[in-house]
């Protein structure tokens, strides 16, 4: 039977992939070279001419189902499964019926194709991995064609980019570019990846929402086989809490540098005021003249203003010697709110207290933390006043309450607001929106030297035209 076929099986044996002519029992009657190279010498070891010797039992099952299959119906069968041999080699198997000359009463015979796919399929396997690894990533990665064209993001990239997928694939990265970078730049970082060659550098870009932030950014030539460029791969990795803490530490070395200024001030500027403010005592007790006194009173305000800067500012260079004690956070709000509504530019104001019960007293310094207070309601009033609508009905309301192992006291106001540009800048020193003479800039930054002191947080929560928030987070437990 075999030499009435053999002629025409000679074709294959140039072919790659393997061929056989199998029997209904699955007997091997012949095979092409490929077959030969890389089944024979199982074969023989084995002592078998049996592809079923090959096999798993469940590869057998779909030979025998194909068998059948092929048998009834005309056509070609196709499944994947594997060759067990000293190495496991993944196989795509096509059979088909085998026409013959014989009659049908004749045992059948079946054509395969067998196909090795494993390198194939590891590649793919590999594909897997890396693209689980690249969609997975915390790093934003993008894939772009030679014309810089978007072909692919991972959810990294959208997540940071605030664009959705089907918005960025297909368009180039200008759509989020922050316009910072100057033409000079991008020339470079062309010519640099156009030539075969990795490109680092740091970018300025904007997400959906306008808002910028930077990147490092490695962009990678994707080369052939020929060693032609074919695409552009880049990583970038989020610098914005780099940038966040250059800040921190630019603020941190400004307020090194306030602390040695105050101790000059304080040296140079104190021991003078020390020496004026005795003379006018003593001028005072040498004087009967009701004008003169009143003036010589006037000069010693000032000397004590002064002199209270100089304090604050020394005050905030270093740790407080003062001792911690117990204190009542909410009659120490509700002293605050007093002191302030004795002012004259309180009267118009209504104060509106709602005090959490059962707040447990904290460890703060008693007259600190009611400076902070006493700060921000100031504030408060000179920013109502300042507010040019003087319709509307003008309020300061005082909350405190537990949340999350910490005390949270929230003053809000119906003030004009602050700028967003302004919330880093409040609580700097000497800055200040008042008028000339109106206030030193120093209250707000002595009140957050406290807080930290007292290992809390005060933040800023502000709308233009709707009023102002200051919200302060002390720990129950520091």
């Amino acid at each position: 039977m075999v030499s009435n076929y053999s002629f025409t099986f000679d074709l294959f044996n140039n072919c790659k992939d393997m061929f056989l002519i199998l029997d209904e029992t699955g007997s091997i009657l012949q095979m092409n070279n490929s077959a030969l190279t890389k089944l024979k010498p199982f074969l023989v070891k084995i002592n078998s001419q049996n592809i079923f010797s090959l096999l798993t039992e469940s590869a057998k099952n779909k030979i025998k189902t194909t068998f059948n299959d092929c048998s009834n119906k005309s056509g070609c069968n196709s499944f994947i499964s594997q060759f067990i041999l000293d190495e496991i080699l993944d196989i795509e198997f096509s059979v088909s019926l085998f026409p013959t000359n014989n009659s049908a009463t004749a045992d059948k015979l079946y054509f395969i194709l067998a196909r090795d796919i494993t390198e194939q399929k590891q590649k793919e396997l590999e594909l897997l991995r890396f693209f689980s690894i690249a969609e997975n990533t915390v790093n934003p990665l993008e894939i772009t064609d030679v014309n810089g064209r978007i072909i692919y993001v991972n959810k990294a990239f959208v997540n940071s980019s605030g664009y959705s997928k089907e918005e960025l694939i297909g368009q180039n990265p200008k759509l989020f570019g922050g316009g910072k970078n100057s033409k000079k730049f991008w020339e470079k970082m062309w010519s640099t990846i156009s030539s075969g060659k990795v490109w680092v550098g740091e970018i300025e870009n904007k997400r959906k929402n306008g808002e910028p932030y930077h990147s490092q950014v490695l962009i990678s030539p994707i080369i052939d086989a020929g060693g032609k460029v074919t695409g552009y791969f880049g990583v970038h990795r989020d610098l914005s809490d780099k940038r966040v803490l250059e800040k921190q530490l630019i603020h941190t070395q400004k307020m090194e540098s306030i602390g040695t200024l105050a101790a000059g001030i304080a040296h140079e500027v104190g021991n003078p005021l020390a020496s004026i403010s005795a003379l006018v005592q003593v001028a005072q007790r040498s004087t009967t003249d009701p004008f003169i006194s009143e003036k010589l009173g006037l000069v010693k305000s000032q000397v004590t203003r002064i002199s209270k800067i100089i304090r604050d500012l020394v005050d905030f260079s270093r740790p407080s010697n003062y001792e911690l004690l117990m204190t009542d956070i909410n009659e120490n709000i509700k002293e605050a709110v007093e002191i302030t509504k004795v002012g004259t530019k309180a009267k118009n104001i209504d104060f509106i207290i709602e005090l959490t019960e059962n707040i447990p007293s904290l460890p703060l310094i008693a007259d600190q933390i009611q400076q902070v207070f006493v700060n921000i309601l100031l504030n408060a009033v000179d920013a109502i006043q300042e507010k040019k609508d003087d319709t509307s009905r003008n309020k300061i309301v005082v909350k405190s309450f537990i949340e999350d192992e910490s005390v949270i006291i929230n003053f809000e106001d119906t003030g004009p607001g602050i700028p967003e540009a302004n919330y880093t800048k409040v609580f700097e020193p000497f800055f200040t929106t008042k008028k000339q003479g109106k206030g030193t800039g120093l209250g707000l930054w002595v009140s957050y030297g406290i807080v930290k002191s007292f290992q809390g947080d005060i933040k800023i929560k502000s709308t233009l035209g709707s009023g102002t928030s200051f919200i302060i987070n002390l720990p129950i437990k520091p």
